[in-house]
C-alpha cells in the first residue's frame, strides 16, 4: 500500500469509524493500474492506493483503519480551509477590450474584441492605487499581490500598460498574457529586465494547424509571430506558453510537446477549450479523444524528460497531481469547488467592471460593480460573485456522488452557466478531467510523480500522513 500526503503544517485531528455512517467512507476507484487500485474518501480527498489482491485485507486491517480515523478531521479542516477560507491575492486586469485577432474560441464577444475601449493611462494608475489599498486588507505584508494584464490584447494598450508597469512595480508582481503579434525587441527587453512573467498562446507546431483557431481579423495566421517571440524569449524562466485543446489540434499535441521542449519553454499549459460562448462549442472535442491525446502528449513529456533530464511541466496536469498529493500546495483554483473565481482572485474590466473571473466577462449578469464607485469587499458579496463563490460539488448532480470530487472541481462555472444553463449543472467535460485523475494516481503508483512537477515543488511541506511507504 502506498500514501503520502503533505501539507505546510499538520493539524490536530478527531477519531472517526470507516463506512459504518459514522464517518469517513472510502470508494475503491479502479485507476488503470496492473496492481494497485485506490481508495479514495470523497469528503476529505483522502486517497491511499492498495493492491489489488490486498483490498479486503486492508480495509479490515485495524492499524488502518485507525491511522484513517486519527487524521481524518484534519484532512476534513485542510479542506474546508482551501474551499473556503482563502482571501483574493491577484487580478484579472484588462487594460482593453480590443484585440488583432478573432480566435474562434474567444470568451470575450466579438463586438468588445472589435471595437471597445482602452483603459487611460490615468484610469489604469487610479485602478492600481485601489487595488493596492484593498490587498493591503487580505494578504500579508511580506507578499504582494499579483496583477496579470490579461484580454483581449494587453499590447495594444502597451504604453499606458508599461508606465503603469513601471510605477508599481515594487507594490504588485506582474505578468502579461500576449498573443506574441506586438511583442517586438523593446517590449521582450523591458518585460524580462522587469521580471514581468510573460504568458504566449499556440496551439500547434505547424502553422496550417495553429492558425485555423488564432488568426487576425482578416484571416492571417500568427504562428510565425509567436515563434518568434518565443526565440526571444528562451532562456527567460517567467516565460509559459498556453495551447488551447480543440477538435482541430487533437492530433498535434504530442508534436506540440516536442516543439515545445526544443524551444526550451519552461512550462506550458494545455486547457481543454472553455466552451462558455457558442463559438467554442462548434470545436469542443469529445471527451474520450481529448482525454487519449491530452494523456499522450503527458506521455510524451515524461519520455523527454527522461531522454534529456529537462522538464516541460504542464502547470494544468500538474496542479491535478498536487492537488492528490499535497492539496493546499496547488497554485491553480479551477480544479475545485468552488473554483478561485471571486475568492482568490477576479477580474478588472476597462471600464472598471468587476467580475468573478475573465471568462464571465462577456455574461453581464455576473458583472458585481464597478471598481471606481464600489467597494471591492462589498462587490465580492454581490449576488453575481457569490453565485460563484457558493457554487460547490455538493450541490451539483452527479458530482455529489463522485469520489473525485475535490481533484477535479466540476470547472467551469461560466461554461456550466452558459452552456448548460445552471451552476448547479456540470461544465463542458467530465470524462476528461476524470480521466487526468486515474492517470495522476498511476504516476504516484509507479513512482513517477516528481518527474511531472516543478522542482522544489514540495520545498517547505511536511509529511502528515503516511501508509506502507
Amino acid at each position: 500500500m502506498k500514501h503520502t500526503r503533505s501539507v505546510p503544517e499538520a493539524a490536530p485531528s478527531r477519531g472517526r469509524f470507516l463506512n459504518t455512517g459514522n464517518g469517513p467512507h472510502l470508494h475503491p476507484i479502479d485507476i488503470g493500474h496492473d496492481s494497485y487500485m485506490a481508495l479514495i474518501g470523497p469528503d476529505t480527498a483522502f486517497w491511499s492506493l492498495v493492491r489489488k489482491d490486498a483490498l479486503a485485507e486492508t480495509l479490515a486491517d485495524p492499524s488502518f483503519r485507525a491511522a484513517v480515523e486519527k487524521k481524518n478531521g484534519a484532512f476534513a479542516r485542510e479542506m474546508q480551509a482551501i474551499r473556503f477560507g482563502l482571501k483574493p491575492s491577484a487580478v484579472y486586469f484588462n487594460p482593453t477590450e480590443r484585440c488583432n485577432l478573432n480566435c474562434r474560441y474567444c470568451y470575450i464577444p466579438e463586438k468588445m474584441r472589435k471595437h471597445g475601449r482602452h483603459m487611460s493611462r490615468a484610469k489604469m494608475f487610479a485602478a492600481l492605487e485601489l487595488l493596492k489599498r484593498y490587498f493591503k486588507t487580505t494578504m500579508p505584508g511580506n507578499r504582494l499581490p499579483q496583477v496579470v494584464f490579461h484580454g483581449a490584447e494587453p499590447m495594444l494598450n502597451r504604453e499606458a500598460l508599461f508606465d503603469a508597469i513601471e510605477r508599481y512595480g515594487k507594490s504588485f508582481r506582474f505578468g502579461v498574457q500576449t498573443n506574441a503579434t506586438l511583442l517586438d525587441d523593446s517590449a521582450v527587453a523591458f518585460l524580462t529586465e522587469r521580471g514581468v512573467g510573460i504568458g504566449l498562446s499556440l496551439d500547434a507546431s505547424l502553422p496550417s494547424v495553429a492558425n485555423r483557431t488564432r488568426c487576425s481579423w482578416n484571416g492571417e495566421g500568427v504562428f510565425d509571430a509567436v515563434e518568434t517571440a518565443m526565440r526571444k524569449l528562451k532562456g527567460y524562466v517567467g516565460f509559459n506558453v498556453i495551447c488551447t485543446i480543440t477538435n482541430e489540434n487533437l492530433k498535434h499535441l504530442v508534436a506540440l510537446v516536442d516543439f515545445f521542449h526544443a524551444r526550451e519553454v519552461p512550462a506550458c499549459m494545455l486547457n481543454i477549450v472553455r466552451c462558455t460562448l457558442p463559438g467554442a462549442r462548434a470545436i469542443k472535442p469529445a471527451d474520450s479523444a481529448a482525454a487519449r491525446a491530452y494523456l499522450a502528449a503527458l506521455d510524451r513529456t515524461h519520455a523527454l524528460f527522461r531522454r534529456t533530464g529537462r522538464k516541460l511541466i504542464v502547470a494544468n496536469f500538474a496542479n491535478v497531481l498536487v492537488s492528490i498529493l499535497a492539496p493546499t500546495a496547488r497554485r491553480l483554483m479551477c480544479d475545485i469547488s468552488p473554483c478561485g473565481g471571486g475568492r482568490c482572485f477576479f477580474a478588472l474590466a476597462p471600464d472598471g467592471g468587476l467580475y468573478p473571473c475573465s471568462e464571465f466577462i462577456g455574461l453581464p449578469e455576473f458583472r458585481g460593480g464597478n471598481l471606481f464607485k464600489d467597494d471591492i469587499a462589498g462587490v465580492l458579496r454581490t449576488p453575481a460573485f457569490t453565485k460563484v463563490t457558493g457554487r460547490k460539488v455538493e450541490d451539483i448532480e452527479p458530482c455529489n456522488k463522485c469520489a473525485i470530487r475535490h481533484f477535479c472541481g466540476a470547472p467551469c462555472p461560466a461554461e456550466a452557466h452558459a452552456m448548460n444553463g445552471s451552476m448547479r449543472r456540470t461544465g463542458a467535460f467530465c470524462e476528461f478531467y476524470e480521466e487526468q485523475v486515474r492517470y495522476a494516481f498511476r504516476l504516484i503508483a509507479d513512482g513517477v510523480a516528481d518527474d511531472y512537477l516543478w522542482d522544489g515543488w514540495d520545498k517547505g511541506a511536511m509529511t502528515t500522513f503516511e501508509w506502507g511507504v
